[in-house]
């Protein structure tokens, strides 16, 4: 099987690599084209600020190339973020893959970004075979998508709001697996083998 972490300006691409190879998957690293079309699983992973990374995509020509994908695609934090329509980021126009807009956390007494560990509930998709309602995941993260028709996975901090969604062959995950121990190591396996 071959598993692709597409390469772009936004940063956290080796602890992804690094939670792949710990479950035996040794992907490729590439903003080639070519490579990320023949791949079986595509992981678009992120760390960092909207409108760079997608003016970055945009230059690569991978901004349309994502959105032409038909293999399973797992979107990561940013990843997540650039796959909706808009990001209130730097009023960003991003992907436009799932129909939902990205906004700030409103100020209410709690620290914004969240750091840290949070529980995911209303868990609805084969990639969460295995894992319990209220599991805790890694999140960091200022800016969240609203609670929609395509969640598969909710999380409340400020409020409550999508921390996983679907549609087709796109999944996308607001929380980091690749540092949420077995749990998100699990999510990684069940996203290689169960989709």
């Amino acid at each position: 099987m071959k598993v692709v972490i597409i390469k772009y300006n936004a940063g956290n691409i080796r602890s992804v690599l690094f939670a792949l190879e710990r479950i035996g998957v040794d992907a490729i690293v590439t903003d080639n084209h070519d490579e990320i079309r023949s791949a079986d699983k595509v992981i678009f992973p992120g760390v960092g600020e909207a409108s760079s990374a997608m003016k970055y995509l945009q230059e690569k020509g991978l901004d349309k190339l994502i959105v032409s994908l038909t293999q399973p695609v797992l979107g990561i934090c940013l990843g997540m973020q650039l796959m909706c329509s808009h990001s209130e980021e730097n009023d960003t126009a991003c992907l436009g893959i799932f129909d939902e807009k990205v906004k700030l956390f409103p100020q209410q007494g709690l620290k914004i970004p969240q750091i840290g560990w949070n529980n995911i509930v209303d868990l609805k998709s084969p990639l969460f075979v295995g894992i319990n309602e209220n599991a805790y995941m890694y999140f960091v993260h200022s800016y969240y998508v609203e609670n929609c028709d395509d969640a598969i996975a909710k999380t409340d901090y400020v409020q409550k709001y999508s921390s996983a969604v679907h549609k087709n062959n796109f999944y996308a995950v607001q929380f980091h697996p690749e540092k949420s121990g077995e749990v998100g190591q699990k999510i990684l396996e069940n996203f290689i083998h169960n989709i």
